[in-house]
């Protein structure tokens, strides 16, 4: 099943401080304060796009994201997440637990014919054995990576994928509503994380 993991989320307060550098003369370091906490739930209620929300861009949020390989795909649209590393299909699919790493949707039947496609290439280890193994793996696998993304682009995904049929995707945005400050993210001041 999809799940997030080892979630770090670095230059909250900064940011926070930093959403008043457009209307500064003068730029001091100093820690938020209550209104550039005011000024930040505006500005991150803008709508996506307008760009007042570019101090969001600037929270950047790391975690480890398990998701089927149907999920990945759609997740690789966007061009702001940014992979630290991952597991490999090309380097580990013959020595998974395919049973395991398959999610609850993939058929048994399946799984039976890709684990003989591994076992014809563990004993026989061939390009046109491996071919038939990399070329038949259910949509429904589960890989992990690591992944860093912003605030910012956040807000975006979750806008375009909160009511997305794949419940992997409901998953993703319910830990969303979960991030410090999750309102500046979902516009949801009721469900503040």
């Amino acid at each position: 099943m999809s799940r997030i993991d080892n979630v770090q989320i670095y230059g909250l307060e900064e940011s926070v401080a930093a959403s008043g550098y457009p209307r500064s003369i003068e730029i001091i370091d100093k820690e938020a304060n209550e209104n550039d906490y005011k000024r930040a739930n505006k500005l991150a209620n803008t709508p996506i796009g307008y760009g007042h929300d570019q101090f969001l861009t600037s929270i950047i949020v790391q975690f480890d994201l398990t998701f089927p390989l149907k999920a990945w795909t759609e997740l690789q649209r966007y061009h702001f997440i940014d992979f630290c590393s991952s597991m490999s299909t090309m380097h580990k699919v013959t020595k998974m637990d395919i049973d395991d790493v398959c999610n609850k949707y993939v058929d048994n039947r399946i799984k039976d014919i890709l684990k003989i496609y591994i076992d014809n290439y563990n004993s026989n280890p061939t390009n046109e054995n491996f071919y038939k193994v990399i070329y038949n793996i259910p949509s429904g696998l589960e890989l992990t990576a690591r992944l860093s993304t912003n605030y910012r682009q956040l807000k975006t995904i979750y806008a375009q994928r909160k009511n997305h049929r794949l419940p992997d995707w409901h998953i993703f945005c319910d830990w969303i509503e979960k991030l410090p400050h999750s309102e500046w993210i979902t516009g949801d001041v009721n469900n503040a994380g």
